[in-house]
């Protein structure tokens, strides 16, 4: 009987012991905050911050980019959650694979590191629908984002989900989890004016709701000036340091939820290129101007809208000039040079946190800023500013002379001794080298398989009216044909084939011929198109292809946003027919996505058949190779240069939509490498799928590794 009492005893205590270890002290865990900042198990904390987002990369991929990113000064990862890919149906939840938000953060507080997680759920984040499960769309009356029931009624239910979820696991640092921020809505004040009266009394709502949850935790809202208590207004942008009016508390700290070290890209759009040094000032600016005790880097990590993810017009890869490329790679000097910075604040974030502080001007576009703390043997910590981005300057500071790059900022930890210069860059520059392993030139390897052209007698549903593009879709695909039968009873000479579309592509084929095409752009509403036709008397099929590649992520009442066809006429030298209001019959989708055709399990379909002679001609056409994995492990990327648009399956997985004819002003297409990820890969026997809508070469693409060197001086 003694050795039983033993034995529970010492469970007991191994039981406890496990505990504390697994989730630390709950009263030091406590997470609250004052004017100076987030207060962490009793200590005021200088954090910074990054944004990786889970779906956009890989379970395998997330250990070494929050490695990275702890080893470049991080304290914390932030993160969206993402309603629409974990309920993609009311009441039906994923959290699987890429989409598993628990493991992420579990990854996250193995490494040691703090979570910032912004449940929204609206999150915009140039993902599809601004992250709305597009089922909303169809809940009766309902308006999105304001003081609506039905709307706030299932927000507040995908919100309780997560909390609950994360709460269930122990997750929130009120628990010794790891999660120390959460965030409600997202830049809201935006569009708060549209709603009236509306909208702010779904402010309050909505910060209501999040307090009510007790997850122990602040909440903030970003770039919203009248945040209710308790939660925190944050400032979003790239010169907050600038911008930012401040906390509308004293007794709130200044955070920096968005700081964009690059910005998205879009179809027709070159790259934004932020400097290490432009980013590295603004950030010390912020700490000094503002008291700023949190910083978030958006993106840290941008990473890839694998499948149909991305929002209208932006393209698959996801701010590529982050401090970590789509890749996981360091993109330098932008990882050192903020790494560097990181460690300067760092070093005297004590006195920064606790210490008095002075402005004075040292010039006419010179300013410096002191922390002094008030004992005798206090710190002092000073940054000296300079705002001219022509000439480089010498100040007096404290009887000593300071020399300052152009548009620079010089910390001194102790108030004497330069330790960092935001534009003083010591990290060498290193270059994304393109190695490619293997072509994909016999056309005897290909497979190909022609989608069908539909037409008005192949179709279901009828309407007398041109319908909306996303309503009838439902986002499940990116297709909807607009089909017509055409009755030519008199002459038509110089026929025009003349619409509008407030989609973004449209494909127009008369009697199953491919007669043209057209599209828009991130910055219009809409397009026209305008083809010669021939149109001998008779009867004539008239099918339209309309194509969205995205929904739209945001704007006021994004409920109400039509796309698809809005006109459609045959303009003749005799006269011209209206069709607008004529009757019309609708598809959705198309045959092989109907088919499944870029499973694995469908490559060897007896759908498939021999490549053509001419596939550059070719339009709405699937194409099917077979390929092996480079060795080693070196990151993968396939060059589609030679395509023209479309999307790519790799073992069923889609690496993403690709539109490489939308060339820029200088001519160039914005994107030719889409990733795929090593775990999307076997040894050998990788089947690759492309679906390409026309013009596109397959002869003439490549697999490639990509890697960085040190780029030569």
């Amino acid at each position: 009987m003694g050795s039983y009492w033993v034995h529970v005893c010492l469970f007991m205590i191994l039981l406890m012991v496990i505990i504390g270890v697994t989730r630390g002290n709950n009263e030091d865990a406590e997470v609250t905050y004052d004017g100076r900042s987030l207060i962490i198990g009793g200590h005021r904390k200088i954090l910074f911050s990054g944004s990786i987002h889970y779906p956009r990369s890989t379970p395998q991929m997330w250990p070494d980019l929050i490695a990275k990113a702890k080893e470049g000064g991080l304290d914390v990862i932030q993160t969206y959650v993402f309603w629409n890919i974990h309920e993609p149906q009311p009441g039906q939840y994923d959290f699987s694979g890429r989409y598993d938000l628990v493991r992420f953060i579990k990854e996250i507080e193995a490494q040691g590191l703090y979570v910032c997680l912004r449940i929204g759920p609206y999150i915009e984040s140039e993902w599809t629908y601004g992250g709305f499960p597009f089922w909303l769309h169809d809940v009766p009356d309902i308006v999105y984002r304001t003081d609506n029931e039905p709307f706030k009624a299932y927000m507040q239910n995908f919100t309780t989900k997560i909390v609950s979820m994360m709460q269930s696991e122990g997750l929130y640092a009120s628990q010794g989890g790891p999660i120390i921020l959460s965030q409600i809505e997202n830049e809201y004040q935006n569009i708060e004016h549209s709603f009236g009266e509306e909208g702010s009394r779904y402010v309050s709502w909505a910060a209501d709701m999040a307090a009510s949850l007790q997850t122990g935790v602040p909440w903030v809202m970003c770039k919203q000036t009248d945040a209710p208590d308790p939660l925190i207004n944050a400032c979003n942008g790239m010169r907050c340091g600038e911008t930012f009016t401040g906390p509308n508390s004293p007794n709130k700290p200044a955070l920096w939820t968005e700081n964009w070290t690059s910005f998205y890209q879009v179809y027709g759009g070159k790259p934004y290129i932020r400097s290490a040094e432009d980013i590295a000032f603004h950030v010390t600016l912020f700490i000094a101007r503002k008291n700023g005790s949190y910083v978030n880097y958006y993106m840290y990590h941008g990473g890839t809208n694998f499948g149909r993810s991305s929002s209208a017009y932006v393209i698959t890869s996801y701010y590529d000039q982050a401090p970590l490329d789509e890749y996981g790679l360091l993109r330098q000097p932008k990882w050192g040079h903020l790494k560097e910075m990181h460690a300067a604040i760092k070093s005297c974030s004590t006195t920064l946190l606790q210490g008095m502080q002075k402005n004075f001007t040292l010039g006419e576009l010179q300013e410096g800023y002191v922390f002094e703390e008030e004992e005798e043997d206090g710190g002092c910590v000073a940054f000296l500013v300079n705002n001219d981005s022509v000439n480089k300057v010498t100040v007096q500071f404290q009887n000593r002379s300071y020399e300052l790059p152009q548009k620079s900022i010089s910390i001194l930890p102790d108030c004497q001794n330069v330790t960092f210069n935001t534009a003083t860059v010591n990290t060498n520059s290193n270059t994304r080298v393109i190695n490619p392993v293997q072509t994909f030139s016999s056309a005897d390897k290909w497979d190909q398989f022609q989608d069908v052209i539909q037409n008005f007698d192949d179709t279901c549903l009828i309407s007398d009216s041109l319908l909306e593009h996303m309503n009838l879709t439902k986002d499940n695909t990116d297709y909807l044909w607009y089909t017509l039968r055409f009755e030519q009873n008199s002459p038509c000479s110089e026929a025009i084939l003349h619409l509008k579309s407030a989609a973004h592509v449209a494909h127009a084929f008369v009697d199953d011929t491919y007669i043209g095409g057209a599209h828009g752009n991130h910055n219009d509403k809409s397009f026209i198109l305008e083809v010669p036709v021939e149109l001998n008397e008779g009867t004539h099929n008239i099918s339209i292809l309309s194509v969205m590649v995205g929904l739209p992520d945001s704007g006021a009442f994004l409920e109400r946003r039509f796309a698809g066809l809005t006109t459609v006429e045959i303009r003749c030298s005799e006269e011209s027919h209206d069709l607008t209001n004529a009757t019309w019959g609708y598809q959705v989708g198309l045959l092989g996505e109907k088919l499944e055709i870029y499973e694995v399990q469908n490559s060897d379909s007896n759908e498939w058949c021999e490549l053509g002679d001419n596939p550059t001609n070719q339009t709405l056409v699937w194409y099917k190779n077979v390929f092996d994995s480079p060795e080693g492990d070196e990151a993968v990327a396939l060059n589609l240069e030679s395509m023209g648009k479309g999307e790519a399956w790799v073992n069923g997985q889609s690496i993403g939509r690709y539109w490489v004819s939308f060339h820029d002003f200088n001519d160039q297409p914005s994107q030719t490498l889409y990733h795929v990820p090593r775990s999307f890969l076997k040894d050998s026997g990788n089947v690759l799928v492309l679906f390409e809508e026309g013009g596109g070469n397959p002869l003439r693409i490549s697999l490639n590794t990509v890697s960085v060197s040190l780029s030569s001086s």
